[in-house]
């Protein structure tokens, strides 16, 4: 079934779009912050060490937001952990306009982490759930695909507020999702998968629920997924959060720099998009693979450019590469578990990728700050992104079509 039938049924439209926002709100949010980071450094004076602490402070609490979410929701159910989540996030963000140094705005980051981290696993899991096996796929590469409307939305703030009203103008409008939650919680029903097996879920403990993923039968899956999820999250971490900075180490303005990096993210719309065609034509590996060989190749060819066309040029191919295969790992992911432990293994496999997004920005900070070239630290993601590939390629199985059951 193709994208039109899709959103032609009124329940399946109706959850996608619900969902989706949500996510663009989290996509927003940490778009937001490496445009932030980019006129604190003018603002506050930071080193490369401070922006890489920075950014990393949303992915530590990723790391813990992700693993809870994942547990209590398949104890207390999808719907009322997303809305949670949702709040969390929002509020937290909102409050970050009034920090006024440096580590009072990283622990309001952390908290924000923890509800961006929690939301992300449970909302695709919620959405895959409640799809048929024809479309489950396409429709968490289109929920994906919000993503990109988030950092679309955050590029343009930045480029036309944030010069004008000061980074604070950010943080208030990522408050707005906190009302957005109580539309959700009359929009949006359980997955029919969690109301069907709801005692049994919520009887288990979280223990039995990680004893279950490394059985044998699992233990292949886990491991697969969590290289896999580590590669990628390290990798669009380590170089998204810095595109604006990078921009701005190039020798362009900061106006100029926002203007690039709004261009670059334009194109994840299509990468997603051609994602959910192929991923129900050619199946989850073919698009996990041939994806991240290309955001490997668009990698080195963004960290050797040095003109602004052939900058600009790579990062359109970054954006469109990486992105399309976030949607097909986040379609991919869920079909892998039973239903019982689904939330669980998905958030557990989400907490260890925010792992690699916690190393990665301060990472590229310490390296910058010891004046490494930016062309050899993303020859670093070259070589990262392709061992996530091999995972995929090595230990994957194909889940096309495949229903989901225990």
């Amino acid at each position: 079934m193709n994208d039109a039938a899709l959103l032609k049924n009124p329940k399946t439209k109706k959850l996608l779009f619900s969902a989706g926002f949500s996510w663009l709100f989290d996509a927003m949010d940490v778009g937001i912050i490496s445009f932030i980071v980019t006129a604190l450094t003018l603002e506050w004076k930071l080193s490369p060490q401070d922006i890489g602490i920075l950014t990393s402070m949303n992915s530590v609490g990723m790391v813990f937001g992700a693993a809870a979410a994942g547990y209590l929701a398949d104890r207390f159910g999808r719907k009322k952990v997303l809305l949670w989540t949702l709040l969390i996030f929002s509020v937290a963000s909102g409050l970050s306009a009034l920090a006024s140094s440096f580590w009072v705005l990283c622990l309001l980051r952390f908290i924000t982490g923890i509800g961006l981290g929690g939301e992300l696993p449970v909302a695709s899991t919620l959405v895959s759930e409640s799809m048929p096996a024809s479309q489950r796929g396409r429709a968490v590469v289109l929920l994906e695909s919000f993503w990109a409307g988030g950092w679309l939305v955050a590029a343009l703030i930045s480029y036309f507020l944030i010069p004008t009203y000061g980074w604070q103008i950010a943080f208030v409008i990522g408050a707005l999702p906190a009302l957005y939650a109580l539309y959700l919680r009359r929009a949006i029903d359980d997955s029919p998968l969690y109301k069907s097996g709801k005692g049994k879920m919520a009887s288990q403990s979280f223990t039995s629920k990680l004893n279950s993923i490394w059985t044998r039968k699992h233990r292949r899956t886990t491991v697969m997924l969590w290289i896999l999820w580590f590669t990628v999250v390290f990798s669009y971490y380590g170089m998204f959060l810095w595109l604006p900075s990078v921009m701005t180490m190039k020798g362009f303005s900061l106006i100029k720099s926002f203007e690039y990096v709004l261009i670059m993210t334009i194109a994840q719309l299509p990468g997603y998009f051609t994602a959910a065609y192929f991923i129900e034509k050619f199946g989850r590996k073919f698009v996990m693979i041939t994806y991240l060989v290309l955001t490997a190749v668009s990698a080195a060819w963004f960290g050797n450019a040095d003109s602004a066309g052939m900058l600009v040029a790579a990062g359109i191919c970054l954006s469109f590469f990486n992105l399309g295969a976030w949607g097909g790992l986040y379609a991919y992911t869920p079909e892998l578990y039973p239903n019982s432990v689904r939330s669980t293994g998905v958030g557990l496999a989400t907490s260890v990728g925010r792992i690699g997004g916690v190393i990665a920005p301060f990472l590229v900070g310490y390296l910058v700050q010891h004046h490494i070239q930016i062309s050899t630290i993303f020859i670093l993601f070259f070589v990262v992104i392709l061992i996530g590939a091999i995972g995929v390629l090595l230990l994957g199985t194909e889940t096309k079509g495949k229903e989901l059951t225990d």
